[in-house]
């Protein structure tokens, strides 16, 4: 059992308990800095034996992670990263003693991983099988990807100005994608609004335990890779910040149970056009002004860090550090003499944190005697464009420039965007007969729409998009309608979605009886025309709609 003990508040040492998923806010004094409490003295003991039958991954740290039983759970295999030493980046800059923490190597190739596979493993802990995430790019994938190992349906909310390869591959991995023409703080804003009006969980990152404690397993593997020694710096390209805290937070855990003499230095390094944290450190501020993003690398456009950059800022306060911004040219350059100095290819928003570390270098922030530690992250040549089509994302028009959408654009917005992302899942073996059911709801409304040509595909469908409605024919090959809806009212995932039924055959009273509490409704193939049974159907989602 490795649930906290305790929330501690950094700023006035209250304690309170540990809730999943309610934001970690102090009841005392409402600050959003709360850090977990673990029973460190077993957990050290654990290490001092080696850490004995562990996995090589992130849950080789469970003891320290928010989850009451991890070994019950079947765990997204994020972490267990490399830690490289560079072999010809760093030296021509002076540096002997640096060394590339490879976090491409995770199964979506970005840190992000380790996040998205704590909060999910919190989420299948709890029971939660439909979440909501907000997200430059990066974490939006992650989470797609461990939602469908975990069988959890997510929605993805991610600013139009994502590169289409992030939201195609998020699409791949089976999300529901809402692709929002705003800045991310907008898309945050119906992201949550959405999962309100849903009753769904909103992943809030840095203020969400199970998100924020899994990066501290980076500090933990990097401080056992070195031999249980603590680098002098770690540097981190960020965008909201949420990263480097929670590796912090690991460093931190660490050194009180005296297993590191000391806490890294942190570089902070922003993209120049979105550099909020960077403009408020060098003016010795401990708030940072909120920015209009204005880069093209989009996956570091958080333009509002709100508190995380405070909590940040206090950290190189106490333990030292820098932050710095590059240029989008700087931030290029580094990405090619990576790739060819290394032979390793990261994204921009990676080599971000490369441009910034020859800066500091240059600047004498950095000496070259100490031991660095970066961070690489994201891959270069996504694929998901060859497999998918261009009709993957729902898109939300919030407003034409970077403004703040005006209230009543933003209810607007919401509105349309429940018509659009209402679902219907049509399984049958007729595809002609499912065609026109298909184009007749999409004239009434803007709802999308799913074909099943068996029993079989709509169950697996039904689980993985959790539609609003299923229409399914009784008599098709493999399972057939009665077994289908059978299947569907035993699986808890898909138990509550209504089922509409119809038959190309007279149905007895056995049928009924078997099918009676099970369904809305049922019909005779041929006993309504055509759109007067899309309109029986239309009623019948408003009616749950509307409960």
């Amino acid at each position: 059992m490795a649930l906290p003990k305790y929330l501690e508040c950094n700023l006035c040492g209250s304690q309170q308990p540990y809730e999943p998923f309610v934001p970690a806010i102090c009841k005392n004094c409402s600050a959003q800095w709360l850090e977990a409490r673990y029973d460190y003295e077993a957990f050290k003991r654990e290490i001092l034996r080696g850490l004995p039958n562990r996995p090589s991954n992130m849950w080789r740290y469970q003891d320290v992670l928010p989850l009451n039983a991890p070994a019950s759970l079947d765990l997204y295999p994020a972490g267990g990263t490399p830690l490289w030493l560079s072999q010809r980046f760093a030296p021509p800059l002076g540096l002997d003693s640096v060394y590339i923490k490879d976090e491409r190597y995770g199964p979506t190739s970005s840190f992000k991983d380790r996040q998205a596979a704590g909060a999910v493993a919190a989420m299948l802990e709890n029971g939660i099988r439909e979440a909501v995430v907000a997200s430059t790019g990066n974490a939006a994938v992650a989470y797609a990807a461990a939602c469908a190992r975990a069988g959890i349906k997510l929605w993805v909310f991610m600013t139009s100005l994502v590169p289409q390869e992030k939201l195609r591959e998020a699409a791949l991995f089976g999300a529901e994608v809402i692709r929002v023409s705003g800045n991310y703080d907008q898309t945050k804003q119906i992201a949550s609004q959405f999962a309100q009006r849903r009753h769904l969980l909103y992943d809030r990152g840095a203020t969400s335990i199970p998100a924020r404690e899994s990066m501290k397993t980076i500090a933990y593997e990097i401080v056992e890779q070195l031999g249980w020694k603590a680098p002098d710096w770690y540097v981190q390209a960020v965008s909201g910040g949420m990263g480097p805290l929670g590796v912090y937070h690991g460093f931190k855990e660490l050194l009180n149970m005296g297993l590191i003499d000391k806490i890294p230095k942190t570089a902070i390094i922003q993209a120049e056009g979105c550099a909020p944290m960077v403009h408020a450190f060098k003016a010795g501020r401990d708030v940072a002004e909120a920015v209009i993003p204005e880069t093209s690398i989009i996956i570091l456009s958080t333009g509002d860090p709100g508190k995380i950059y405070t909590y940040l800022w206090q950290i190189t306060q106490q333990h030292g550090g820098a932050m710095e911004s590059v240029s989008d040219a700087e931030t290029f350059s580094a990405m090619r003499a990576l790739a060819k100095s290394e032979g390793s290819a990261v994204e921009p928003a990676a080599a971000v944190a490369f441009a910034g570390f020859e800066k500091l270098v240059r600047a004498g922030a950095i000496q070259p005697n100490e031991l660095v530690v970066i961070n690489s992250t994201g891959h270069t040549f996504p694929v998901e464009k060859h497999v998918m089509g261009d009709q993957f994302a729902v898109d939300v028009h919030l407003s034409k420039d970077q403004t703040p959408a005006p209230r009543e654009g933003l209810q607007a917005a919401l509105e349309n965007l429940d018509e659009k992302t209402t679902s219907v899942l049509l399984v049958d073996d007729n595809a002609d007969d499912a065609l026109l059911i298909q184009r007749l709801l999409e004239m009434h409304k803007s709802y999308r729409v799913y074909h099943a040509k068996d029993g079989w595909e709509g169950l697996a469908q039904a689980r993985q998009k959790l539609p609003d409605l299923i229409v399914t024919d009784l008599m098709m090959p493999g399972i057939d309608g009665f077994g289908l809806v059978e299947e569907l009212k035993l699986d808890p995932r898909t138990k509550d979605i209504p089922v509409v039924v119809v038959s190309a055959k007279d149905i007895t009273p056995e049928e009924r009886k078997r099918l009676n509490g099970n369904i809305e409704a049922v019909y005779q193939k041929g006993s309504l025309p055509p759109r007067r049974f899309v309109d029986e159907v239309v009623q019948v989602l408003e009616e749950k709609s509307a409960e």
